[in-house]
């Protein structure tokens, strides 16, 4: 692929069989593309599912373009004994094969992890599911949303008393995708070291109990499940975002000398000798009156005005962003996290680039176009010395 980044990072040499589809596979694809692994995608007949979901851009999903950037596309049924042939040629070139299937589903195929593991021992067969491979729950279907609700983060987002709030981006599959490429990685690195491959087992649900971070100390610190907070912190004060006369401003003081700098900037030195906010403790105690303190203060000015006298005290702020914000800060430009999708059929479609920056690889300001369904086929039978021309 002549405008693709595949092959120029530290996984270059790496092949990577990819029989994964809609998000938390194609995600942790999609970041071994990045860090330059050749990622072959094996679709099915109809394509990954995510081929069919909007946004468009010329007549092609902008959804499937920004997960699959950079990788190869070939279809095929491995129910075929045609296609079978196909894969069973691909496997001696693969390192690594990563699947989202439910479990059990590649075994019934006759490809699953302990029977490659006999035939192919430097192989790192990656699974990714809903529930794992092992529990009473492991053959269940599951959707970000099912875990999302299942696995607690619901049940802390949103404000107190109102209805279940999902977060607002797919962390269910994006974490597991986060989680099976860090186990791809350590897999390959074992590898380098033993010679011997390995399977890697995520769950999209273990994964969002592995995020809940400090709800889970809580819980077992005080017996009591947390409750949602807003948009605040659950444990520290001032630590949220306040209303401006034009907006709103994130303040996160996270220690009493930040909340004494804090409140000397603002010009309201004597809220940090008071005995309801002089400690962590008392702030959080009595968060809603520190919060009504502030604010009839900051929307006397504008966001701009707070920041600048903010960030020149050295207090952690920010202004609150709206997604096209965010997307055009100086700083997200500085650090190229927006980059272009090659090819013309991407009309100009740009997307999230590589938060991975590393010193021995360049951050190009492009990725490989998303290929068509089976666009790479003739080429990779040619590579395989098999029969080309056949759909």
């Amino acid at each position: 692929m002549t405008d693709s980044t595949s092959g120029q990072g530290p996984l270059t040499g790496i092949v990577v069989l990819d029989l994964t589809r809609v998000l938390a596979g194609p995600y942790c694809t999609m970041l071994l593309a990045d860090l330059g692994a050749r990622v072959i995608k094996i679709e099915p007949k109809t394509g990954d599912d995510s081929r069919q979901y909007g946004p468009w851009v010329n007549g092609r999903s902008a959804y499937f373009m920004s997960l699959n950037r950079g990788k190869e596309s070939i279809a095929l049924d491995l129910k075929n004994d045609s296609d079978r042939a196909v894969f069973e040629a691909l496997l001696p070139q693969a390192d690594v094969l990563v699947e989202n299937y439910r479990p059990g589903t590649m075994t019934k195929l006759g490809y699953g992890w302990e029977t490659l593991k006999e035939r192919f021992p430097r192989l790192i067969y990656a699974a990714s599911s809903g529930f794992g491979q092992t529990g009473p729950y492991a053959r269940r279907p599951a959707y970000d949303l099912v875990v999302q609700g299942m696995g607690g983060i619901m049940s802390l987002t949103g404000h107190p008393g109102g209805p279940p709030t999902r977060v607002g981006t797919s962390v269910g599959d994006i974490t597991a995708g986060l989680f099976t490429a860090i186990g791809i990685n350590a897999a390959l690195v074992e590898r380098s070291r033993t010679g011997k491959g390995q399977m890697v087992d995520v769950a999209m649900l273990d994964c969002q109990l592995a995020i809940l971070e400090n709800a889970v100390a809580r819980y077992f610190a005080t017996g009591k499940a947390p409750a949602p907070t807003g948009a605040r912190h659950p444990a520290i004060a001032p630590f949220e975002p306040f209303a401006t006369s034009d907006g709103h401003v994130v303040i996160a003081a996270g220690n009493d000398a930040l909340f004494r700098r804090a409140c000397e900037t603002l010009g309201m030195p004597e809220l940090a000798d008071d005995p309801m906010f002089a400690t962590n403790d008392a702030r959080f105690e009595n968060v809603l009156a520190l919060k009504a303190r502030f604010e009839a203060l900051l929307q006397g000015q504008t966001t701009d005005h707070w920041l600048a006298l903010l960030e020149e005290a050295g207090i952690p702020c920010g202004p609150l962003n709206d997604v096209a914000q965010a997307l055009n800060m100086e700083q997200t430009k500085a650090r190229n996290m927006v980059v272009d999708i090659a090819g013309e059929e991407a009309g100009g479609l740009r997307t999230a680039g590589n938060p991975i920056k590393l010193s021995g690889h360049a951050d190009p300001d492009f990725r490989g176009r998303a290929p068509d369904l089976d666009a790479d086929r003739e080429r990779i039978l040619q590579a395989l010395n098999l029969p080309t021309g056949q759909a």
